[in-house]
């Protein structure tokens, strides 16, 4: 999930020390909501709710079993994962369903003859794209950073993991769950489900076989559902899906690519506005919005004053949890800069504890143990 705000890289903030803090903080926030079971229901999670922003990727590869465990080591209440499908039916884990920047498959000379171009709600892209791969075609590949120049350090993991199968994330999270005495909170995007469903490979029915299967399709299931395209989150309630449900927000000029293929002239904008918040309470439990939406930024990208949008929001009835903060300058308002390189770690403290005094519910971080440190703080503040 995600749209790229400006933003940018990383210095392993050793995983060790400032871990085990935020794992405690994490996991007793966690076990004085639902005690031994978990959360009985999302009202109950830690708030604001940190989720790890396709796990723990300011510090390993996105959406790669590495980065969700650390993201959970690190104390996320909740962790992140985008769907999209393989050529064979089976949901995997990527931000995106091109997959040349974030796995080694433009080194593969084997797959050579995959590289083509798409056109994916109406903007053309040149890769190599999971729809045209089986998933054991897939399983031969590895995973790499996506952003080097940025998050260089990153790089040293690149080819330690496979491409998760939404399945096995789903086992992964039963077994830290019995091994932690808490149910394992997970963030699920359907990615792009009107181009799947109009090539034959629907995202919503797969993965409600899947969540069905594994006990997460229920009021009080450890699992919420997100999608930029709002048919896609009234399609998962038709399927009878009753786990919380969030509607994705992208700029205010964009319309949801749902809304161009139906004919629905509104666009993002009138989402935001009081009435179309009323809309989406109808058929879902919360928004997340792009954080400019929540503060806005003057001409020279510093935060101004907040939006409406969280009082908007909470009347009716809405969570909001927007995305996504990361430590780096280059993603940073820039009154939360340190120093010219915009590589080099900002202000990310303090600029998570200014879009916490909003009233927001939740926020999306590729650094948990950063959001989760400023909560501490937000709270004694």
């Amino acid at each position: 999930m995600e749209q790229e705000q400006q933003l940018g890289r990383r210095a392993l903030l050793g995983a060790t020390a400032l871990g085990t803090g935020a794992m405690v903080l994490g996991a007793a926030g966690t076990a004085a909501a639902g005690g031994n079971g978990g959360p009985a229901s999302y009202k109950e999670l830690p708030v604001p709710t940190v989720v790890g922003h396709r796990g723990a990727c300011g510090y390993r590869p996105e959406h790669t079993l590495g980065s969700y465990q650390l993201a959970l080591d690190l104390g996320a209440d909740v962790i992140e994962q985008d769907l999209v499908p393989t050529k064979d039916g089976h949901l995997v884990c990527r931000h995106e369903n091109d997959i040349t920047a974030t796995t080694d498959v433009a080194d593969r000379p084997e797959f050579a003859g995959r590289k083509t171009t798409k056109t994916v709600d109406g903007q053309a892209h040149t890769g190599w794209f999971t729809e045209d791969f089986t998933l054991a075609e897939l399983k031969t590949l590895r995973a790499k950073e996506r952003i080097p120049d940025v998050r260089q350090r990153n790089t040293l993991y690149d080819g330690v993991w496979q491409v998760p199968t939404f399945e096995e994330v789903l086992k992964w999270a039963e077994r830290e769950g019995r091994a932690r005495g808490r149910r394992i909170w997970l963030y699920v995007e359907t990615k792009h489900p009107t181009y799947f469903r109009k090539l034959g490979l629907g995202l919503e029915e797969r993965l409600a076989k899947l969540l069905r299967r594994y006990g997460r399709d229920t009021a009080g299931s450890p699992t919420f559902l997100q999608s930029f395209e709002p048919s896609s989150i009234q399609r998962l309630g038709k399927l009878g899906l009753r786990c919380p449900k969030v509607v994705l927000l992208d700029e205010p000029t964009v319309k949801p690519w749902d809304f161009v293929e139906s004919g629905d002239p509104r666009t993002t904008a009138d989402l935001l506005k009081p009435e179309g918040l009323k809309w989406i309470a109808g058929f879902a439990q919360g928004i997340g919005p792009w954080l400019p939406q929540v503060i806005a930024q003057d001409d020279k990208g510093k935060l101004g004053e907040p939006t409406t949008l969280v009082r908007d929001a909470h009347a009716a009835g809405l969570l909001v949890h927007p995305y996504t903060m990361r430590n780096e300058n280059s993603f940073l308002p820039l009154d939360f800069r340190v120093g010219d390189d915009p590589a080099a770690y900002g202000n990310a403290l303090g600029a998570v504890k200014a879009y916490f005094a909003t009233g927001i519910d939740g926020i999306f971080s590729d650094n948990p143990d950063t959001a989760l440190l400023a909560r501490q703080a937000f709270r004694r503040s």
